[in-house]
């Protein structure tokens, strides 16, 4: 039998995403090794709280605070960064990078803002950056568009890319909620945070459609110069009337080019219900592509 090759990783971020990459890795091993011939390792680890650190079970992971010791060390082949944030990240990717180390982020945020550098970097290193995780990951959007579509032009898109947002505007449609009481719920639940105003302002859907934009018509698509509006004004008298006339309220992103110019934007939208968005519904996303 072949013995698998080893792949030894380093984790930054041990919160609930960081903690499920451990447990997948942990879990699926013996498919890994058997089906693709690799065996992942955790060989480094950081989070700020030493409680996280201690549910890292390896007694060889180095065990850190500090995420420019898991970006420079030298025993670490693919650096995943899940702590998040627009600039905090940039120079441990920039180390990663630079130290020869393939990178894996769910990070749409620094992406949006620092990826005009960082994605040059890693082409120079001759290095990949990942970020499926970064935008739609359950659909799957990111290789979909860099692989399985390379040969089509694409014209456009329209997407629902919040499950916060998406998931507030179905309670308030199906329930008449109101939006403070389908908000408050959404939070009981665990699909909005503490402090919503990133997801209900629409921000973290602008990031993702100025990447999205960025892909597909290669060049960096700068999410500040792109329009925003959220759906904190929705209110359940606007889902009524949309109703009554055959439509659903959906946080939309919108990405188009015309006469070389890509265009691009996130707003609250009436769908017909005939649509194929307009069946998206509770904490799912969904992209609709136009290509020829």
């Amino acid at each position: 039998m072949k013995t698998a090759t080893e792949i030894r990783v380093g984790i930054v971020g041990l919160g609930t995403v960081g903690q499920g990459v451990i447990e997948l890795l942990e879990r699926h091993g013996p498919f890994f090794a058997r089906e693709l011939g690799v065996n992942f390792r955790v060989a480094a680890a950081c989070a700020k709280e030493a409680e996280a650190l201690a549910r890292v079970r390896d007694e060889n992971c180095l065990k850190t605070s500090d995420p420019m010791a898991v970006a420079s060390a030298p025993d670490v082949d693919v650096f995943i960064e899940l702590a998040g944030g627009e600039d905090g990240p940039k120079p441990w990717h920039e180390a990663a990078l630079k130290s020869g180390k393939h990178v894996v982020t769910a990070n749409k945020a620094l992406l949006a803002k620092h990826g005009a550098e960082l994605f040059p970097l890693a082409a120079q290193q001759n290095r990949c950056l990942f970020f499926e995780a970064a935008v739609g990951g359950g659909i799957p959007i990111i290789k979909t568009l860099q692989e399985d579509l390379i040969a089509n032009d694409i014209e456009g898109l329209a997407c629902i890319i919040n499950g916060t947002c998406n998931y507030i505007l179905t309670q308030m449609s199906r329930n008449g909620s109101s939006f403070a009481d389908a908000l408050a719920e959404a939070q009981r639940l665990g699909y909005a945070e503490a402090n919503p105003g990133f997801d209900i302002d629409g921000m973290d859907s602008l990031h993702k459609v100025a990447l999205l934009a960025s892909l597909i018509y290669g060049r960096y698509v700068d999410y500040r110069k792109l329009s925003v509006e959220g759906i904190r004004n929705v209110s359940a008298l606007d889902i009524r009337m949309a109703d009554e006339m055959g439509y659903e309220v959906k946080l939309l992103g919108a990405v188009s080019q015309k006469d070389g110019k890509v265009l691009a934007a996130v707003y609250p939208a009436m769908l017909e219900r005939g649509h194929q968005l307009a069946s998206v519904s509770g904490v799912l996303n969904g992209v609709y592509l136009k290509a020829s």
